[in-house]
């Protein structure tokens, strides 16, 4: 069977560091307060493989345009970036997923965790 009868996936690994804080009314205090993650994700895409490359995109590539989305939240209090005013992972993988799915055809799952909670939250297209 050759290469472009299949669909593969590739995934790129990403990280940034940034402050969040957390103010509805059941918030445990601790995470009221304004405090810091390295964050790191994933990004999955999906496809067949180029014909001319046997490949389905540059990683390279996908590496410059999730570098590209990702820099807005890097060093940053995240709930002062606009569509973030309550940074859960849930709501930053979606944040990210919303701007990588016009660049990147077949963007299949952004993933965002913390990895020193042992939490993370994907996000698939609908």
């Amino acid at each position: 069977m050759p290469a472009s009868a299949l669909v593969f996936e590739i995934e790129k690994d990403f990280g940034f560091e940034a402050a969040h804080h957390f103010e509805h009314a059941d918030a445990n205090d601790i995470f009221k307060n304004i405090h810091g993650h390295s964050f790191t994700g994933k990004v999955i895409v999906r496809g067949n493989a180029q014909e001319d490359k046997g490949w389905i995109r540059d990683l390279w590539k996908i590496d410059a345009i999730i570098k590209e989305v990702v820099a807005p939240l890097d060093h940053v209090l995240l709930n002062n970036v606009d569509g973030l005013s309550a940074p859960a992972l849930e709501q930053i993988a979606a944040w990210i997923f919303e701007r990588l799915e016009p660049k990147l055809p077949g963007l299949a799952c952004v993933e965002v965790g913390r990895p020193t909670c042992g939490e993370r939250a994907r996000c698939y297209p609908a």
